[in-house]
């Protein structure tokens, strides 16, 4: 209060003008690691998304040259059915009718090495985009992990400014640390 020329500060007054001239500088550290935090968080959240993404689509595609080899393996079926048809027709019978079914079957047996070799090599495909699947799911479970410990983090930090309880700072710090090693192990596709 300020009477004739004189004033006077209560206890609050200093302790609340204090703070607004100096602030809280463990506060501060600890509103600055939480933002941190939280942007290493949307980093990770985003590549767990893209690896993710990434996985889907190589499953899609290993499903597809699945369905593409299996109709080739129908189609070299039908060639074997044909082919022993022809055959069978150069038993039963005799002379020029005997050699078209003998020029068929052959046909169909050089026909079938084709497809054959068709229906193999879009096996093979599908097997390398499941791999590929495979490995960037396991990629995304590392980025997912890294995200959640960074959360954790992020807990541990605000739990840490109300309570002032340095041990879980350091507890947040941990965290944290884990969460960067985790999502280093994931860039490097470990």
């Amino acid at each position: 209060m300020s009477e004739g020329g004189f004033h006077v500060h209560g206890p609050h007054d200093h302790a609340v003008e204090h703070e607004a001239q100096h602030g809280d500088p463990f506060a501060g550290r600890i509103a600055v690691m939480t933002a941190i935090f939280a942007t290493v968080g949307a980093l990770f959240g985003y590549m767990g998304g893209a690896t993710q993404n990434d996985a889907l689509l190589y499953k899609n595609d290993a499903a597809i040259k699945k369905t593409e080899a299996s109709d080739q393996w129908n189609f070299y079926q039908a060639k074997s059915s044909k082919q022993n048809l022809a055959e069978l027709g150069a038993t039963l019978t005799t002379g020029e009718l005997s050699s078209k079914y003998v020029t068929e079957a052959e046909r169909y047996k050089a026909e079938k090495e084709v497809i054959k070799a068709q229906a193999e090599k879009l096996e093979a495909i599908g097997k390398e985009a499941e791999r590929k699947s495979e490995a960037s799911m396991h990629v995304h479970h590392r980025w997912a992990q890294a995200m959640t410990l960074i959360q954790i983090a992020i807990a541990l930090a605000a739990i840490t400014i109300l309570t002032r309880n340095r041990g879980l700072m350091y507890a947040a710090y941990g965290a944290a640390g884990v969460a960067v090693a985790l999502g280093a192990l994931a860039g490097l596709h470990v």
